[in-house]
């Protein structure tokens, strides 16, 4: 299928004051095109520096990283803020969804910021995925006229809009109950299957990674562990 995601032996390190913090200390990943994986680890493992690398908000101190065949390592922060809205779909814990635009507006803004898209393909991808999942109904509605959980189903529709490469879910789950949480990664879950999206998932809950394919382990910036199960 190909690799979508290649790391080699990257790193980040932070300065504060004169004391160097190695968040992230030479890891090398290969991601297959229509993975699903979780990357985990405990608060201070270096699992959100490893996400905000792969999700090029950050750029590495050393090594290389590959993100469909390109070399990002290096880019400046215009042609990284352009990998991401065309090649990478985001979806936070806090949703971040702009309170006063409806949940139409929200989708499709990342679809008007790309400029080489066609926003008529976009708004027929919008609500065949508002469809989808159940909110067709809601597209008028403020977010804080929705539910947790519709709220972050709108959040992943809008990953989704510029059919993106990668998505990557920083705990998706972390503000919403247990029922509705399920429901969100179940959710992730039949859009991998469906359309076959690229998923990386991270979480520090070991019950959230075992519905993924694939679970690396981050401890002390390098890779503990990258494991296959069963997904279910």
């Amino acid at each position: 299928m190909g690799e979508v995601i290649n790391t080699e032996n990257i790193s980040k390190t932070y300065l504060l004051g004169e004391t160097r913090i190695e968040a992230v200390r030479g890891i090398s990943i290969k991601i297959n095109r229509g993975e699903l994986v979780a990357i985990m680890g405990p608060s201070g493992s270096g699992k959100s520096t490893l996400m905000h690398l792969l999700g090029c908000l950050d750029t590495p101190t050393g090594g290389r990283y590959f993100l469909d065949g390109k070399d990002v390592s290096k880019l400046s922060s215009n042609e990284l803020a352009d990998i991401r809205n065309k090649k990478i779909g985001f979806v936070f814990q806090t949703f971040n969804l702009l309170p006063h635009l409806t949940l139409w507006e929200n989708i499709m803004l990342p679809a008007v910021y790309n400029q080489k898209g066609d926003l008529k393909e976009a708004e027929q991808r919008a609500n065949e995925l508002l469809q989808n999942v159940g909110l067709f109904n809601r597209k008028k509605h403020l977010p804080s006229q929705l539910s947790g959980g519709e709220t972050q189903r709108t959040a992943i529709v809008r990953s989704l809009i510029n059919y993106p490469v990668i998505v990557l879910a920083d705990e998706p789950t972390g503000d919403l109950d247990s029922k509705t949480g399920l429901e969100i990664i179940n959710l992730l879950k039949r859009m991998n299957e469906q359309q076959g999206i690229t998923e990386i998932i991270v979480t520090h809950d070991s019950n959230i990674a075992n519905f993924t394919r694939r679970k690396i382990k981050i401890k002390d910036g390098l890779v503990e562990s990258d494991e296959l199960n069963g997904g279910e």
